[in-house]
């Protein structure tokens, strides 16, 4: 018997935008949250089932009568049905706060009968909402619990994160590399795309390093403080490693990726990158240059990152470069390892691409 796993989700201002009253009792209060309907498409697609778990304080009293939340709920079942997206099962607690009922949110008294459902995925599944108390509920189901993120009560996830970190498997590292003359803290998702945020303290190696970012087609954070008040040495360097370490942690095992792969031309220039994820490093760089720096960044030390990265990602990397401006050259590096990296960690099935059966 193949499981399933469940994504329970909250109601107001999860699924549908919450009114200051608290209340969706007419029609018109009917908004979707932003992104919801692609995502729980993407996590449909990704054999999810969907039960809503929602508190409605007081429904079916005077304060809020049953024919009030009947009208509106129903038509988002039906416009969530007409996408395709279909409720498993839905409970709904209408208790107050001092009821201190056991089936109210963040109390799991609703959920006996899933507790005891062996047909379920538990390690996969999760819950959805906007408040804390939907975390809290989340753990004390055992399962993971994502809060949106709203104006009124916080949060950091939106809809488009939650489908990819649930239903992509995202390929992620964190890297913190800590010395007497560098404090690093890189953060890569080979699956995710956003726009890179560098700071290392070195002006075109930032923006060297949002090259690989952009081009690479990768989420890419990098926070460097190093001992610049000596020289750049250390923060080139030891960001080299500490992006290769990132690399090679968030590639796993390697399977199903291209493994190789860029010839790019900018203006005048023309480079070459020719990499492959073999485990074995090594590094060869091709290339000449007339400046001493470029910016804040000594030239020196641009075949230096290189082979720093190789040895911390286990990168055999060819690269070369001609051209007459320094400028363009140095970018024109960046920008043909990031498309190399590109078509190297795109996956296409799971097969290990190694006829020695690792990399």
């Amino acid at each position: 018997m193949s499981l399933r796993p469940i994504l329970f989700v909250d109601r107001d201002g999860t699924l549908i935008e919450e009114p200051e009253d608290f209340q969706i009792d007419a029609y018109e209060k009917l908004r979707f949250v932003t992104g919801v309907i692609p995502a729980m498409l993407k996590l449909r697609d990704a054999g999810y089932a969907f039960v809503i778990v929602s508190n409605q304080d007081g429904l079916g009293s005077a304060s809020y009568p049953q024919a009030s939340f009947d009208g509106p709920h129903q038509l988002m079942r039906q416009i969530f049905a007409s996408q395709g997206i279909v409720f498993r099962d839905e409970y709904i607690d209408s208790s107050v706060p001092q009821d201190n009922s056991p089936n109210r949110k963040p109390g799991i008294g609703m959920m006996l009968s899933y507790l005891q459902d062996r047909s379920i995925d538990w390690a996969r599944s999760a819950m959805v909402g906007d408040r804390i108390t939907d975390v809290q509920f989340a753990d004390n189901m055992n399962i993971r619990g994502f809060q949106l993120k709203t104006a009124q009560f916080g949060g950091d996830w939106d809809w488009a994160g939650i489908a990819h970190a649930l239903a992509d498997a995202p390929r992620r590292a964190r890297v913190l590399r800590n010395t007497k003359e560098t404090q690093i803290c890189v953060e890569l998702d080979l699956d995710h795309t956003a726009e890179p945020q560098i700071a290392t303290g070195l002006a075109f190696f930032d923006h060297m390093l949002e090259q690989i970012g952009k081009h690479g087609g990768v989420a890419l954070r990098i926070q460097c403080q190093g001992d610049l008040h000596i020289d750049e040495h250390h923060t080139v360097e030891d960001t080299g490693l500490a992006l290769g370490q990132a690399l090679r942690e968030a590639l796993g095992d390697k399977r199903g990726i291209g493994r190789y792969g860029f010839t790019l031309p900018m203006d005048e220039c023309l480079a070459q990158a020719a990499l492959d994820f073999s485990g074995r490093p090594y590094c060869v760089f091709d290339g000449q240059f007339k400046r001493e720096r470029v910016g804040d960044l000594p030239t020196e030390l641009v075949p230096h990152f290189f082979r720093s990265l190789c040895d911390a990602a286990g990168l055999n990397l060819n690269l070369q470069v001609h051209g007459d401006n320094d400028h363009h050259q140095i970018e024109a590096c960046f920008k043909a390892l990031a498309r190399a990296l590109r078509q190297a960690i795109k996956r296409d099935g799971a097969e290990l691409p190694s006829t020695k059966g690792v990399l």
